[in-house]
């Protein structure tokens, strides 16, 4: 099967009979988004369409490009993604992008679960409290990227140690220990969100080696990185793919 055809088979299984509002305005420019996201970029590596468009949604909220984050909602749903699941992707961007773009992010997707009569608010995922959050986030932060976290928070300046626990109990404690994704689905979208950001190889470099000490492997990083492609660019894509080269080689 050539792209043309794997491209528009992929699109109806993903969006339906719906036609894009580009190919009456912007045809050639539909023709070659299609072709090349749906008819090659899906074809490529062996992650599943829940998980790319789970990759699909970290990325587009990164990018804060809203019109096709809700569109792709749309889309999760369709390839039998949960409410919970959708919630749960996008609320792993904050500690990388930011409250106020996840919270635009996190409308958007309210907007089509109400269309769709899907109640509000999801059931929570929280697995810590007030309490815990520290001691669990700092477990899988030690777990992600070993025992060179402990060495970082002794060694931190005195004036800095908030960081480090800012690190541990917010980033790792409050949404790390969240439920309906795995470690290694939070993990590989973390990988994705850094990567989508530009500007931060050391953190892609030290998500990469996390990735892999999770269970993702090489070939694994290189279809996520792939898939982010069209909805990142090529500048982006490829310093992610140096930094998983540096900490990756290969044979």
């Amino acid at each position: 099967m050539d792209r043309i055809q794997r491209s528009k088979e992929k699109f109806e299984q993903l969006f339906g009979e719906s036609v894009p509002v580009a190919s009456e305005t912007d045809p050639d420019f539909q023709d070659i988004l299609s072709r090349f996201i749906f008819g090659e970029v899906f074809d490529q590596g062996d992650l599943d369409d829940r998980q790319r468009e789970l990759i699909t949604l970290v990325v587009l909220a990164t990018n804060r490009t809203l019109p096709q984050l809700k569109a792709h909602v749309n889309v999760a749903l369709n390839v039998g993604l949960t409410s919970a699941e959708i919630k749960e992707a996008v609320y792993q961007c904050a500690p990388y992008i930011g409250f106020p773009k996840t919270l635009d992010a996190v409308n958007e997707i309210n907007q089509v679960f109400e269309a769709k009569n899907i109640a509000l608010p999801v059931e929570s995922q929280k697995t810590v409290n007030e309490d815990n959050r520290l001691e669990q986030g700092l477990a899988v932060q030690i777990e992600i990227f070993g025992e060179t976290i402990e060495k970082l928070r002794e060694n931190a300046p005195a004036n800095q140690k908030h960081m480090q626990d800012y690190l541990s109990a917010f980033c790792f404690g409050d949404f790390y220990t969240r439920g309906a994704l795995d470690l290694k689905t939070r993990e590989l979208l973390t990988f994705c969100i850094i990567s989508a950001l530009g500007g931060a190889e050391s953190q892609v470099k030290a998500h990469v080696q996390g990735n892999k000490n999770v269970g993702n492997d090489k070939e694994t990083l290189i279809t996520a990185i792939t898939h982010c492609l069209p909805y990142m660019g090529f500048p982006r894509t490829l310093n992610a793919l140096n930094c998983v080269n540096e900490i990756i080689p290969e044979n």
